[in-house]
Order: C-alpha cells, then structure tokens, then sequence
C-alpha cells in the first residue's frame, strides 16, 4: 500500500525511493498518510483528497503555499526543510553584496561605451569594505552564516531580528539593533533573510525604503513577498535612493511584464547593472539538490515508522 505521494515537480523519484520503496507513489489515493511537496498550493480543499494524512514535508525553507490553519484544524504536522542549500543560499548573499558594494556588474555595463580613458573611469559612490555596514534582518542558519563569511570579508555588521535570543550578539560577534528605522539608516546594504509570516509579507514597502541609507543598496535571498511590489523598487533606482538592488526572489514569478522587469530585460542604461535577478536559483548546487531529496524522503520515512518527524513549523 503506497502511503507517500509526491504532489509535482519530481518526476523520477529515485532518491526518494531508495528510502521509502513500496511507499512512494505519483498517484494520489486515500491511502497517502505523507505528502512531499514542492510548488503545489495545499489549502483545506486539497487536504480533503487525503482522509488518512498525518503529515506535509516541503522540498524547501518557505511553507507560504500551505495553509498551516487548515493543517492545524486537521492535526496534520507540516515540515519544512531548511537545512540543505544554506551554504548555497549564503554564497549568493555574499556574491550580491560584493557586486553591490564593489560596482561589479555596473562597471560592466559601464565600460562597454567608454570611448576615451579606461581606469579614469570610476564610480565615485564606490567606498572601501571596512567602511562599510552590511545589515542582516534575520540571522538564523544563513543570516548568521552570511554575516559570519562578510565579518571575514572585512565588512562591518549588524542584524535586526525580533525573535532572536539574548546573548546572539555575542555568539555573533555583531551588533544587535532592535530598531528596526536605525537599522535602516545605518545600513549601507539591507540582507533579507526572514521567513515569509503575516508580519514580514510586504514589509519593503515605500515607506521602508525610504528609511534606508541613502544610495544603499537591498539583497533578497529570502522570499520574494518581502517585497509589497515592483513599484517600490522600481522608484527607488530610479530616484537614485538605493544604489543596488539584487533579487534571487520576486513577488511574482515568473515575474510578468512590469514596467521594472522590461527595464531589466531591454538592458536600459538607468538600470543596467544595478538590478541583478535571478530566477530563484540560489538553493540550487549539484550536492544541494540531492542533500534536498535525500532530507525530505528520511524525514517522511520517520513519519511511517511512527516517529516525530523534524523540522516541525506547526
């Protein structure tokens, strides 16, 4: 009897097999006492396609596409997996803050039109890293690790997390700002990495923008909602309040045809280097992808040998 369903995306399941074997099935059935998910959107409407389940695994960090009240009405467990891409998820922080705080990618656009001169050419707005605060609004498992690597990098630091403990600034060796408009002013780069809650969906909004430094810059590696909308980073490049502006998430995706992301796809010379996207990517490695499997299949198989699963969100 199959008793753990895949609901989309993994269409060959060979990883999850080697754990759950007869258990595993594509199809799903009133049997399925787990499901694995990745993108679907699992509201009480499609929990009642499964009478017997006892548990919902996602093949990731975010649990935003389920309905954690209609699970709990349900007394069904929902786990997320936070624990496989965080060095993944670390790096690309790291590698948007240097271009950021570096001119990187503009440089690259810039230099392709320089006529006359070469290394005359310079980004004034360009300051040395240790003179430089990067703030980190949420420092859990990749927070605090991407603080850590931009502390070895040579960057001052500081984090604004409500739920932190008393004592994390010491262990981080970071300052700790519980305000969170002097965190924004001081902050010559904004790092977002806080999960995705009634609280914190759209909270870069107009009015947190315009808090922040001028001529700073924002990174988001977390979740795209963050973000309220595009208009909000669509007016602060354009107004020259933030300097740089680098998404591996967006409140849309794929993200439509905003009038930000037209911009950004014609390369327009206002933008040109200084909105970076990526397509959600920075999860992704070759080791990530099979660590990601490996956890989630484990984690279900707990369920069916009757333990407490890990990584329990409610």
């Amino acid at each position: 009897m199959s008793k753990v369903y895949i609901t989309d995306r993994i269409n060959d399941p060979v990883i999850e097999r080697k754990f759950l074997k007869e258990n595993l099935t594509l199809q799903p059935s009133p049997d399925v006492v787990v499901l694995l998910v990745w993108h679907e959107f699992v509201d009480a409407n499609y929990l009642s396609k499964f009478p017997n389940l006892k548990a919902i695994i996602r093949y990731g960090v975010g649990f935003d596409n389920i309905d954690l009240d209609a699970c709990r009405a349900r007394g069904i467990k929902v786990c997320n997996t936070p624990d496989y891409c965080t060095e993944e998820v670390s790096t690309s922080a790291v590698a948007m803050i240097l271009n950021a705080t570096r001119g990187i990618s503009r440089y690259d656009y810039l230099a392709r039109n320089f006529k006359q001169g070469w290394q005359e050419n310079i980004l004034s707005y360009i300051h040395r890293g240790s003179t430089q605060m990067i703030g980190f609004i949420g420092v859990g498992r990749i927070g605090g690790l991407t603080l850590n690597r931009c502390k070895l990098l040579g960057f001052d630091t500081q984090y604004y997390d409500p739920y932190s403990k008393s004592g994390d600034d010491c262990f981080l060796g970071s300052k700790c700002v519980s305000d969170l408009e002097t965190f924004l002013a001081t902050s010559d780069v904004v790092s977002l990495h806080c999960p995705l809650t009634n609280n914190t969906q759209g909270m870069v909004d107009q009015n947190f923008v315009l808090k922040m430094k001028q001529g700073s810059s924002l990174i988001n590696t977390a979740r795209g909602k963050l973000i309220a909308n595009l208009d909000v980073i669509e007016s602060a490049l354009r107004e020259n309040h933030l300097n740089v502006v680098a998404l591996d998430v967006l409140p849309l995706e794929p993200p439509g045809e905003h009038r930000l992301i037209q911009a950004w796809r014609r390369g327009e010379s206002w933008i040109a280097g200084r909105l970076i996207i990526n397509p959600h990517v920075a999860f992704y490695s070759q080791q990530s992808s099979v660590e990601q499997r490996h956890n989630v299949a484990s984690n279900a198989l707990r369920v069916l040998q009757g333990l407490n699963p890990i990584n329990i969100v409610t």
